[in-house]
């Protein structure tokens, strides 16, 4: 069972005067937002998107996102 991300609280908390617990939602959300990112790319891979596409929609080269989410389609 996954646990579900409260993100409008971590976006709040990201900003909080205290910055010990800002930079605390602040890691929050660079996980979160990697996780997304991750399903995302599967996702769209499973769709059958290139890399370049995939790439071009985050803004990195082909080749560093086939070097981090691995260059594999993962198949059903």
């Amino acid at each position: 069972m996954t646990e579900e991300v409260d993100m409008s609280a971590l976006v709040s908390h990201a900003e909080d005067d205290d910055p010990l617990r800002a930079l605390g939602a602040l890691a929050g959300l660079r996980r979160e937002v990697e996780r997304r990112e991750a399903v995302a790319v599967r996702r769209a891979r499973t769709a059958g998107a290139s890399w370049v596409a995939i790439a071009a929609m985050l803004g990195v080269s082909k080749q560093a996102v086939h070097r981090k989410y691995g260059g594999r389609r993962r198949e059903a």
